[in-house]
């Protein structure tokens, strides 16, 4: 069990069960102070999350150190944008698949067929022909995606299954599990792009010059895309408490 303590309003960790127990014991930490560990719902102080640690009696606690560890302001690894674009192209592939399924149904490729059999004719009705075929089966493509994205992005995996393969997430400001909501204003930035045509690229590229490797729709949504894949990554510690101090 990985174990996080409140000082001063600040938050370290985390650490071994066994770590904080001994630092009860010899009075490194004092059982008032606040602890939390993965499943709680809020801190607690540490003499009651470990009832049994007291520190012997007569015995004379050590300063306790400023620092006992890894705070956890420690600014976590921000995914670049080769990480991204490889989880890109393998979204990209994935989708393919039913894209081109629906595509084929909705009449894409008897378009096609009646195309390069008018363009000879007459190019500009041709093109128009296929154009009105081809808009509507672009916005079901558009609409797809864009549920795919906001689905796994704000799912417990935190992440599509191409940023899953090369080990990558969506979180919050804080490090944490984006909602649906956000996800979804996060993937309208994506759409929009699609839309007015703009370079779709540029909405990337912008990351690798921001301090924190986000893109247009990463500043937008207040998102940042890290290292880690969710179910590797321990949970960070809730940010406060009641009447206490540990908002951010």
């Amino acid at each position: 069990m990985q174990v996080w303590i409140g000082r001063n309003g600040e938050r370290f960790g985390p650490y071994g069960e066994d770590e904080v127990r001994q630092w009860l014991r010899d009075g490194t930490c004092r059982p008032e102070e606040l602890g939390w560990y993965e499943g709680m719902t809020d801190w607690r102080p540490l003499g009651e999350m470990f009832p049994d640690e007291r520190p012997a009696p007569g015995a004379v606690p050590p300063p306790p150190p400023p620092f006992m560890g890894v705070h956890d302001t420690a600014e976590p690894e921000y995914a670049g944008f080769w990480l991204r674009f490889g989880a890109w192209v393998i979204d990209y592939l994935i989708l393919m698949v039913p894209f081109t399924a629906i595509s084929l149904s909705m009449g894409l490729g008897a378009a096609m067929t009646r195309l390069f059999a008018e363009m000879e004719k007459d190019q500009t009705a041709a093109i128009t022909a296929y154009a009105a075929t081809a808009q509507p089966i672009t916005y079901v493509l558009l609409v797809i995606g864009f549920v795919y994205y906001a689905f796994f992005e704000s799912s417990k995996w935190q992440a599509t299954p191409g940023k899953m393969a090369v080990g990558i997430r969506v979180t919050d400001t804080e490090g944490r599990r984006i909602s649906v909501g956000r996800a979804a204003g996060r993937n309208a930035v994506r759409l929009l792009n699609a839309f007015t045509l703009l370079v779709p690229m540029v909405f990337y590229v912008v990351a690798a010059f921001t301090q924190r490797k986000q893109g247009v729709h990463d500043l937008l949504a207040s998102t940042y895309v890290l290292v880690g894949r969710a179910d590797k990554v321990a949970a960070p510690a809730p940010r406060g408490r009641t009447g206490g101090s540990f908002d951010a």
